[in-house]
């Protein structure tokens, strides 16, 4: 295995983003070609595996795409803006891309030792009268998933693939879908953290699931702002603020479920009197599905490389693991910003 470097992470930018690079070079017709097969096959498996992502696209659709019209944020946005391809793709390749995330987040859970501290507070989980359990749980994993959340946006190499997410330059009810599975990974530790407090796996379940079903909406190109919420629950006016590609916006609203947390840590963004107008990240992300789930695995190497020199790969992995601590010890201790 090759070493596997740190990206830099997005940058706290000063300066108006410059225009999105280009392509390195244009994609030649086999390569597309071969491409499309690709996304056409996980498509195809995704479908055979489980109907789960046509019925949410349905569902969503009939739900969100009538308020979306009658209640618009950016008037003039076309259903079948650019990209939206793409994001139908994840969203009908659910099931076979949720499999790859569950199996890379069993293993994300268990070399994050998350269930320690879980472990550590167990004995006062168990003290908790029934009735507050189940708010301190959903507090419990929101804090968790604000600083996995907030990690994956401020070092480098989990950028590289949450960026995926980041990536559509339009926000509406479709471009929530798109995401890389190992992405979807960075919600392990919470899940882990909270079964190994004494939380049953079902009430873990549903948290994980809500987050996820409210991700979606959140996305929607409504111009709700919803004032009265705003520093009690999460609102699309607070989410697209997270999404927006402008110098002030980046690197906050990072909360899933409570703003609480945006506030407490210094990341919260809410002003009265502006709205994002621009969304997307700066960096070059390919088009298609398969090029952008392969597109953050580039330079990393090939696995099959540890068993030929397994020594050689312990080393570079604890190089690698020690770089990525300190890179998250840095980035959790960078000067708050108040708004």
């Amino acid at each position: 295995m090759t070493d596997l470097q740190i990206l830099p992470s997005r940058p706290l930018v000063t300066e108006p983003p410059v225009p999105r690079p280009v392509a390195p070079r244009p994609m030649n017709r086999l390569r597309r070609a071969a491409l499309l097969v690709a996304a056409a096959g996980i498509v195809a498996a995704g479908l055979f595996m489980d109907r789960t992502g046509p019925l949410l696209v349905a569902v969503l659709f009939v739900l969100v795409v009538p308020f979306e019209k009658l209640f618009p944020r950016h008037r003039g946005q076309r259903l079948r803006r650019d990209g939206v391809g793409t994001d139908m793709a994840y969203a009908v390749a659910t099931p076979l891309l949720s499999a790859a995330g569950v199996a890379v987040g069993i293993v994300v859970g268990l070399i994050s030792l998350a269930w320690l501290p879980g472990l550590a507070l167990r004995p006062l989980v168990g003290m908790l009268p029934g009735w507050l359990t189940p708010f301190i749980g959903i507090a419990l994993f929101d804090l968790a998933i604000y600083w996995v959340h907030r990690w994956a946006h401020e070092v480098g190499f989990l950028w590289r693939f949450h960026a995926i997410h980041h990536s559509p330059a339009t926000m509406d009810w479709a471009s929530g879908f798109r995401g890389h599975p190992f992405d979807g990974a960075i919600v392990a530790p919470p899940f882990f953290l909270l079964i190994a407090a004494g939380f049953s796996p079902e009430f873990s379940g549903v948290l994980a699931i809500v987050q996820l079903l409210t991700g979606l909406f959140l996305h929607a190109n409504v111009r709700w702002r919803l004032r009265p919420l705003h520093r009690i629950v999460i609102t699309p006016e607070f989410h697209h603020w997270h999404h927006a590609n402008e110098p002030e916006a980046i690197h906050t609203n990072y909360s899933v479920f409570l703003p609480l947390w945006d506030q407490m840590f210094g990341t919260y963004r809410m002003p009265a009197d502006l709205r994002p107008s621009r969304y997307g990240v700066d960096e070059y992300i390919p088009d298609g599905m398969v090029a952008q789930l392969h597109h953050p695995l580039r330079g990393m190497g090939n696995p099959v490389r540890l068993l030929a020199h397994p020594w050689r790969s312990i080393r570079s992995g604890a190089r690698f693991t020690r770089g990525l601590l300190r890179e998250m010890a840095a980035t959790s201790h960078r000067p708050v910003r108040r708004f």
